[in-house]
């Protein structure tokens, strides 16, 4: 009886031993689970490294193409046009007559200015013997250069000539119209040479320098390339932009290139190592300037600004927000949030 007793107790031993083990392994199934599953809910990213590179420091600007001058031939006053010399298109030279206006006005002022000279002549002759004062012939030669400087203005704006060498690019008014000062009768561009205004960012304005060489190609002249040199570096930054103003000359001897003709400048700077980033890594934010990216750090996600350089092929500058060697996100970012777990994929 007794040794039936101690043979149950054994079994019984046994049976709890086994139902506690059997709990144990329930429990490490279950903690393995717990962590699959947090694994499975980290985000799958992609990844690159950032690096330094050789940047190229090559870069290219838009411009149109505009005439190195533009003269608007406009009489001062308005009156009405008796001759009309020149047509849009046509090359003309410094000096050349391209309008004449009606004469009236002028013909009476140079009447106005032989009576005055007239008068002058015999007074100067009084003078010279003493027979009227040193007054009154200052007054005389006083009318004398009023009565010129009339009629020399009236010539310049009865016979308009054009003050540069150039090609007509635009006319106003036809023969017998009658020409105001708000319009210009004419319109003469010198295209030999043309320029581009340029916006360089002020980082490079200290390497900046007149003379510097600028290779130019024209869309319509079928990317056509012409070499220019910086004229004029403008003295200001723009506070907005935080760039400096730049023009871009080009001799067009063949007069190949026309004003308003959409048009490239490359400027070269040489060279430097600067840290870069592949461009799939960057995002901008909606809705301002504010450009970031996701760095990845003890397998977490973290939300980074960055300020951006130059675009060099599938690589931007990084000139603040990023060290050599972080790792960034390139691939599975949509909607991925500062902080947030990610596996990156093999």
């Amino acid at each position: 009886m007794k040794r039936t007793n101690i043979l149950s107790g054994v079994v019984a031993l046994s049976f709890l031993s086994l139902i506690a083990l059997t709990g144990c392994g329930g429990k490490n199934k279950n903690q393995t689970s717990a962590a699959d599953s947090a694994a499975m809910a980290a985000r799958l990213v992609e990844t690159t490294v950032v690096k330094l590179d050789t940047l190229n420091e090559t870069i290219t600007y838009t411009a149109t193409v505009q005439a190195e001058v533009t003269n608007n031939i406009t009489p001062q006053v308005g009156n009405r046009i008796v001759r009309l010399a020149a047509e849009v298109g046509d090359r003309v030279g410094r000096g050349q007559v391209l309008a004449e206006l009606d004469r009236t006005q002028l013909t009476q002022a140079k009447v106005q200015l032989e009576n005055t000279r007239t008068n002058f002549n015999r007074m100067d002759e009084l003078y010279k013997i003493g027979g009227i004062s040193k007054q009154q012939w200052d007054a005389l030669k006083m009318q004398l250069d009023v009565a010129e400087s009339a009629y020399n203005n009236l010539l310049e704006n009865t016979i308009l000539r054009s003050p540069i060498s150039g090609v007509v690019t635009a006319r106003n008014y036809d023969k017998g119209d009658m020409a105001s000062p708000a319009l210009p009768i004419y319109v003469v561009e010198q295209i030999a040479p043309v320029k581009l205004l340029i916006n360089v960012s002020e980082q490079y304005l200290t390497r900046l320098r007149k003379g510097m060489s600028a290779t130019v190609s024209v869309d319509a002249l079928h990317e056509q390339s012409f070499e220019g040199k910086i004229a004029l570096i403008y003295p200001a930054v723009d506070p907005t932009t935080h760039t400096v103003s730049v023009e871009v000359q080009i001799a067009n001897r063949e007069q190949l290139m026309r004003p308003g003709m959409y048009a490239k400048a490359t400027l070269n700077f040489g060279s430097k190592q600067a840290i870069m980033v592949s461009d799939l890594a960057v995002v901008k934010q909606v809705g301002s300037g504010e450009f970031y990216v996701f760095v990845v750090e003890n397998g977490k996600a973290v939300r980074r600004v960055v300020t951006l350089g130059v675009q060099q092929g599938n690589s931007y500058e990084i000139l603040q927000g990023l060290n050599v060697g972080d790792v960034v996100v390139t691939a599975g970012m949509n909607n991925l949030t500062d902080g947030q777990a990610v596996r990156i994929k093999e």
